[in-house]
């Protein structure tokens, strides 16, 4: 009886000690899942983002040599899924060709027509901006895009997009971002005046453009270099 008493002690061990490690890995889960939709979000292709626009000056949203002789400039919606492609497929050989080289400046403008959480995306990208990481926060939100206008761009979207585009001060990024919202609905009313109606939609100026003048959504990069050589 001694040995079948102490075989028992040994099987209520061993079933403890499983049931710990259950409540352990239900737990793991609990606190990963909990994670994905707040501040520890796991934001892809950061180090894509941070590769692309390494050693290229910002300021504001303007990304490039603030001398470069021809401007271009996106009217976008962050919440837009072909802006979204125009940031991975379209413009990258620009940005890593004309832009490093000086010789293009790309300034992104809000023009909001997705949804609702458009208008607080764009003014926290503009307040990003304010420190020096506008258009690292653009590019991380299309990489990180959510379905479009499923409400995914809630404030703790938005703060691990700044956190993760190098945003230092994020108490002053959160408190800026919150009187911005004059400036987004001005960029809109600008992309409104230049008769755009969908994103992504650009325009150019240069020394030989007329002003700015609208190119509407250039369907390649070719098409996007062409008519930035007319305007240079």
């Amino acid at each position: 009886m001694p040995a079948e008493n102490e075989r028992r002690q040994r099987l209520l061990q061993l079933a403890a000690g499983a049931v710990f490690l259950a409540i352990v890995a239900v737990a793991v889960l609990i606190v990963v899942s909990s994670g994905g939709s707040g501040g520890d979000t796991n934001l892809e292709e950061k180090a894509e983002v941070n590769r692309l626009l390494s050693g290229i000056p910002q300021k504001g949203l303007v990304l490039g040599d603030p001398k470069a002789p021809v401007e271009l400039v996106e009217f976008g919606d962050l919440q837009c899924p072909v802006c979204k492609g125009y940031s991975e497929e379209i413009l990258p050989p620009i940005i890593e060709g004309k832009v490093k080289r000086g010789q293009v400046k790309i300034d992104f403008r809000n023009f909001t027509i997705i949804g609702p959480q458009s208008v607080p995306a764009g003014a926290a990208a503009i307040a990003a901006g304010e420190q020096g990481r506008g258009w690292n926060y653009v590019e991380l939100f299309y990489r990180n895009q959510g379905a479009e206008d499923s409400g995914y761009a809630d404030d703790a979207f938005l703060k691990a997009i700044a956190e993760g585009a190098g945003v230092k001060n994020i108490a002053r990024w959160e408190k800026e971002r919150q009187k911005l919202t004059p400036e987004v609905e001005k960029t809109t009313a600008e992309a409104r005046r230049l008769s755009f109606s969908g994103t992504p939609s650009f325009a150019v100026k240069g020394p030989h453009s007329n002003g700015l003048e609208p190119l509407g959504t250039p369907g390649s990069t070719g098409a996007m270099e062409e008519a930035i050589e007319k305007a240079s």
